[in-house]
């Protein structure tokens, strides 16, 4: 499985990943029957604030004026069995809590420094490593990322890149690279190297990165393009990429759980979460990643906390952090649409920046704002996390007033399915292909991924996603839509008319 939701790449649908993931995994025994409750304290100390969460999570669209549900019932709900979360507040760490377990065969349970696979948050962390060494003058942003590499070359494509591609690209998903994301290698594989990932050669299981788009156009998200980082950074420096990070980044920061190490090392490994698919460790517990700039970084809550509040700190102005301000702000300055040099970046109605991330049995998410000293982190160990990552995001905005992100529970408008049949059909555009379709039981949307997500009707055009909120407004004539997700609308346009589904198929 790719290893980032990549905020577009399943922007709908909010956990297709992860039932692509548990398709196909037979019922698990439940947790509780297998694990004893862990004791209270062994997530660490509570407070009204893990409290608040503990019993107030919703979904985006409130069926019938229901009530809350508790953390305990979301986590049996999506089968997630560990959590980690980690809450800035006052430009500090306010608390960080875990809960559940980090591995179901062992009961061993969640603390706030468990470490869990960070997958494509990963990226930021690379960025911040590449831009300092931007700032040392062994990189440049705009030269051609070919005059910074000695062991391996891209190949030059005369019409979609005739003048190579740069960094500042390659960051922000603009270099027009292909291979989107990874799928890991079962522990004790054959692991290739960054040269043969990038020629996608044997015994890599990803094709080769190459230009599928001009360079500098429009925005595509590409894993790949971060390999290609992960080569130059490790040419320049002279030096493996994970003890580049370590000394760039990671140490620097206090990241103590945190390394770029595929396997984890053996500081880690004693508090290391197993990845979940059904309820159950995946088997090895987890995969490996040697394709580590984008997908590799093993840390903690607490520890990606750090890094957001290191990069809130340069952003406002301070010096001593590891990016100067100057830098900092171009990090969080939009390179195209939503996206900086690293980070994804939001404007609906505060400035915010963050990344999410999927890999194998781990789903993750961090955002932080930058003009004031908030921020939240969560990571999981189970398939359907990001499920749950969206109901928990949304209480712990609530709970501290930031609206942007809270994105208050709303009750549906009930449409026919004559009402509801205009919007049914293929729409293009943003990267995306999705298909809306008409069932017995609403509109739903899909990208190809199993599990489609539903659409709840505010008005008869426009929509919110059931699970993650996203709002999707059509055309009033339904040639088009657009998703409103914090950036600028990204617009989608009718290709294919789709019938409704027959009556009586789900």
């Amino acid at each position: 499985m790719a290893n980032s939701t990549a905020r577009l790449g399943a922007l709908l649908l909010g956990g297709a990943g992860a039932a692509l993931i548990a398709s196909g995994v037979a019922a698990a025994q439940p947790v509780e029957a297998r694990c004893a409750a862990p004791a209270p304290e062994a997530g660490g100390p509570s407070n009204e604030h893990s409290r608040y969460v503990d019993a107030n999570l919703n979904p985006a669209v409130i069926q019938n004026g229901a009530k809350p549900y508790s953390l305990a019932e979301r986590m049996r709900a999506y089968q997630v069995p560990g959590i980690s979360v980690a809450v800035i507040h006052g430009g500090k760490l306010e608390w960080a809590r875990g809960w559940g377990l980090r591995d179901t065969a062992t009961c061993a349970p969640v603390t706030p420094d468990t470490a869990f696979q960070a997958a494509s948050i990963s990226k930021v962390a690379t960025a911040m490593i590449a831009l300092r060494l931007v700032e040392q003058g062994k990189l440049g942003l705009d030269e051609d990322i070919n005059h910074f590499l000695h062991s391996w070359q891209l190949p030059r494509d005369p019409r979609l890149a005739p003048e190579g591609v740069t960094l500042r690209q390659l960051l922000s998903h603009t270099a027009g690279l292909e291979v989107h994301g990874f799928a890991g290698y079962a522990p004790g594989s054959t692991l290739p190297t960054p040269e043969e990932v990038l020629d996608g050669k044997q015994p890599a299981n990803s094709g080769a990165v190459r230009s599928v788009q001009p360079a500098g156009g429009q925005w595509a998200y590409s894993g790949g393009g971060y390999v290609l980082t992960q080569l130059a950074l490790s040419d320049v420096s002279g030096m493996p990429f994970a003890e580049l990070a370590q000394r760039e980044l990671l140490q620097p920061l206090g990241m103590t759980r945190s390394a770029y190490a595929q396997p984890p090392s053996a500081a880690i490994s004693a508090d290391l979460a197993s990845a979940h698919a059904g309820g159950v460790p995946i088997p090895g517990k987890y995969h490996v990643y040697p394709e580590l700039a984008p997908a590799g970084l093993w840390t903690s809550a607490t520890d990606l906390a750090r890094l957001l509040i290191d990069v809130q700190a340069s952003a406002a102005g301070r010096a001593g952090h590891r990016l100067s301000p100057a830098m900092a702000r171009a990090m969080l300055t939009p390179v195209k649409g939503n996206w900086g040099l690293g980070p994804a970046l939001y404007s609906n109605g505060a400035r915010r920046f963050g990344h999410d991330g999927l890999n194998e049995g781990f789903q993750t998410f961090m955002a932080a704002y930058v003009d004031k000293g908030e921020g939240v982190v969560v990571l999981t160990n189970g398939g359907q996390g990001r499920r749950l990552i969206d109901e928990i995001v949304r209480a712990i905005a609530t709970d501290y007033g930031w609206s942007d992100l809270a994105a208050p529970a709303v009750e549906e408008l009930r449409l026919t399915r004559a009402q509801l049949a205009p919007a049914a059909g293929r729409f293009e555009g943003g990267g995306l292909s999705v298909v809306i379709e008409v069932r017995p039981d609403g509109l739903f949307a899909g990208t190809g991924l199993p599990s489609p997500e539903r659409l709840a009707a505010l008005s008869p055009t426009r929509f919110r996603t059931e699970v993650r909120g996203i709002v999707v407004e059509f055309a009033p004539d339904y040639s088009s839509f657009d998703i409103v997700e914090g950036g600028p609308p990204i617009k989608l346009v009718r290709s294919v008319p789709v019938a409704p589904a027959p009556r009586g198929v789900p």
